[in-house]
């Protein structure tokens, strides 16, 4: 049987402010995945990164599953997230599992 722990964790006040970022790009290779977070703002020559994370497949697939079912939610309570110049998604995300099977 699995013991429900819990994990403490501290947040220091220079990451709890955040960085904002309308730009992320993702690459991986056998055994890592690489997101950087960047923003692009006008009057800028080029996208800055402010952050890359660095994170094992398994746990990307993790984060995968934890922004469906949170983007989910948030389009269950507050309406469809609009993507302006993209084609219309054919499914609703809540309904998406990434792992492959209809829920």
């Amino acid at each position: 049987m699995e013991e429900n722990k819990q994990i403490q964790l501290e947040l220091k006040p220079e990451v709890a402010k955040g960085n904002y970022s309308n730009l992320a790009i993702i690459s991986h290779s056998h055994s890592e995945f690489v997101i950087d977070f960047a923003t692009m703002l006008p009057g800028l020559a080029k996208p800055e990164i402010s952050n890359r994370i660095l994170m094992t497949p398994e746990h990307a697939k993790r984060l995968l599953n934890a922004l469906t079912d949170n983007i989910g939610k948030y389009e269950s309570q507050f309406g469809e997230i609009q993507l302006p110049g993209s084609p219309k998604a054919t499914f609703n995300l809540a309904d998406f599992n990434p792992n492959g099977a209809k829920s």
